[in-house]
């Protein structure tokens, strides 16, 4: 890319970008978007209507951002939106729909990394430092924290919830929430154990790591978690449990596999 915006570029004239943004040849821009400063927008790639992007994204060549929902439902004349944090990386052919209610927005947070072809549904919320690896799929509202691990050509239903700190082996198929702190996989997918990798690397160690691993097994056995030690992660973990949600995780943990490594 040898100048900041690409003579073959198209971009709206009430698209608004900020200090530095560079477009790469033949990528769209559409109206009613933003681009925050040091975005980089690579060749053919599409930044659709009402996408609104934080500073220091890349976007790869063929990537789409703002999509129609694929919902047969939707109005293309309402407004809704895809709402990206900063510093987050979309690869070559990444695509993320926009919502499917008025006003409201698929979000996502900051440092992700989607690799190639992933896809991130209509409504979804992620959170922060997740990483998408090639061939993800995430269906309409699905919920995920922050600094999970989905491994390549997994694929996630409508609705589900994924913890923080989960990990998601490849190719598997979740049709349930999962919990924070797990690792799941499978066919059909199970609770196997801690993400005991994930979490020590977020320092997640010694008395905290072991509250985790004293709750996973009373979860496998139905029991309370009410007695077990009141740490930054149990809280979580109290408070996630007790959410409504549509795709409990009831008998989605495998029986008779060690929790620790």
């Amino acid at each position: 890319m040898t100048t900041p915006i690409h003579p073959t570029a198209v971009i709206s004239p009430s698209a608004r970008l900020g200090t530095g943004v560079q477009v790469g040849p033949y990528a769209v821009i559409e109206a009613d978007t933003e681009i925050g400063d040091g975005c980089v927008v690579d060749a053919h790639a599409m930044i659709r209507r009402y996408t609104r992007m934080g500073a220091g994204n890349r976007v790869h060549p063929g990537a789409v951002l703002g999509g129609l929902p694929q919902d047969l439902g939707f109005d293309p004349a309402v407004e809704t939106f895809v709402l990206v944090g900063d510093g987050n990386v979309f690869r070559e052919g990444v695509t993320v729909s926009r919502a499917t209610q008025a006003g409201g927005a698929t979000r996502i947070g900051s440092q992700c990394y989607f690799m190639n072809n992933s896809h991130v549904g209509h409504d979804c919320a992620l959170g922060d430092h997740n990483i998408l690896a090639a061939n993800v799929l995430l269906g309409g509202h699905v919920q995920v924290g922050e600094r999970v691990f989905f491994g390549g050509g997994a694929v996630v239903h409508q609705f589900c919830r994924i913890g923080p700190f989960a990990m998601i082996r490849g190719m598997a198929g979740v049709n349930k929430d999962v919990l924070p702190y797990a690792l799941v996989g499978g066919a059909p997918i199970r609770h196997y154990r801690l993400n005991t990798v994930g979490l020590r690397r977020n320092g997640i160690e010694g008395a905290n790591y072991r509250a985790l691993n004293d709750a996973f097994r009373r979860l496998r056995k139905r029991e309370s978690l009410d007695d077990l030690p009141d740490t930054p992660e149990m809280r979580f973990l109290r408070n996630w449990l007790a959410a409504a949600s549509k795709r409990s995780i009831a008998g989605f943990i495998a029986p008779g596999v060690k929790m620790e490594d």
